[in-house]
């Protein structure tokens, strides 16, 4: 899974951002993938991070078929300020399982689709500096946009590659947003 990341009007630094795409599953959540990004000098910056597929065998059997939530998690200076989540479908791609789903799951019969519709944005009001007061309360929920409409993003393109290999390339941008993101 690969995502552009889209970060505008933030002054880094030394602290370089942490970047996790997890998948989450009930008490199993996986982290695909971090990674640091920077320093980075104020301005617009894109860059595409890519991780494989969440390892089946630590899902339950019970849990694999059905749907699930995609996290881009973001942190700076130990404080996240952003997360982005997609919901995701598990589900057959043979008609003949979707009818009569087995008892064991077959993976190679296996398809996710990542629900591009329903794209939730939170950002949280951190400290973008040391000795910076922030007006609001460290870590406090700053906004949280639940309709596509309200957040100009491009959707995941997923396309499978071998295995559970998947590439997603994602790009959002907000304006008018307190947290300088």
């Amino acid at each position: 899974m690969a995502s552009i990341v889209n970060v505008c009007s933030v002054h880094v630094l030394n602290n370089p951002f942490v970047i996790h795409i997890l998948y989450m599953s009930n008490k199993f959540d996986q982290i695909l993938d971090s990674i640091l990004v920077g320093p980075i000098v104020e301005g617009r910056h894109k860059f595409i991070f890519e991780a494989d597929g969440p390892d089946p065998t630590k899902i339950p059997e019970s849990e694999i078929v059905g749907v699930t939530v995609l996290l881009l998690k973001c942190r700076y200076m130990e404080q996240e300020f952003i997360n982005i989540g997609w919901f995701v479908a598990t589900e057959y791609s043979d008609p003949e399982f979707q009818e009569e789903p087995p008892a064991t799951p077959v993976l190679e019969k296996l398809q996710r689709k990542v629900c591009t519709d329903d794209v939730r944005v939170t950002t949280f009001a951190i400290k973008w500096r040391k000795n910076e007061d922030t007006r609001f309360g460290e870590g406090e929920l700053l906004n949280s946009v639940s309709s596509s409409e309200d957040i100009a993003c491009g959707p995941p393109v997923i396309s499978r590659n071998e295995g559970t290999n998947y590439k997603c390339d994602f790009e959002s941008s907000r304006a008018g947003n307190n947290t300088g993101i």
